[in-house]
């Protein structure tokens, strides 16, 4: 799906994204720093991705982890420093919400050092019964010297 306003527009179309400008973005981010492209690869690869283009220049990115049904985690959201104060990164939001499979979940989380009055227009708040959630959380896992990128196996067939 395609969405245009003024010289802007966003597309799902995976076949359009940049990786080595996502890539360049995430690995300088203070929640991936560091992040292989292979890395970068599966998680597109895996995800419900968004991509912000400026005639045709690719100048942003999201995605969603999402079962389409009950569950999506919003993830990887940026705008690059020279479009920002445009409201794109509030376009984006919108156009993901409205986003057809993303409707009717039970919970969408995210998680943000310094965006929460951006997420907070769109009806996120923080988690309610923390005591309830559990996580697994490596910050540094790519920066370990025993981090291991196992590349995608080719698909057989």
């Amino acid at each position: 799906m395609e969405w245009t306003k003024d010289n802007y527009c966003i597309s799902t179309d995976k076949n359009k994204i940049n990786l080595a400008y996502v890539h360049a973005f995430l690995s300088q981010s203070y929640w991936a720093q560091h992040i292989p492209v292979d890395v970068v690869r599966r998680s597109i690869d895996g995800s419900l991705c968004f991509a912000l283009f400026y005639q045709g220049e690719q100048i942003g990115f999201a995605r969603v982890i999402t079962d389409e049904a009950t569950f999506a985690y919003l993830a990887d959201v940026f705008v690059d420093e020279r479009y920002r104060g445009r409201g794109l990164s509030k376009w984006l939001m919108e156009i993901i919400l409205q986003y057809p499979s993303l409707q009717g979940l039970r919970r969408f989380l995210l998680a943000t050092r310094d965006a929460h009055g951006l997420y907070r227009q769109f009806g996120f708040a923080p988690l309610t019964f923390t005591d309830r959630w559990m996580q697994i959380h490596q910050p540094d896992v790519y920066s370990n010297p025993a981090f291991k990128v196992f590349p995608t196996p080719p698909v057989k067939g």
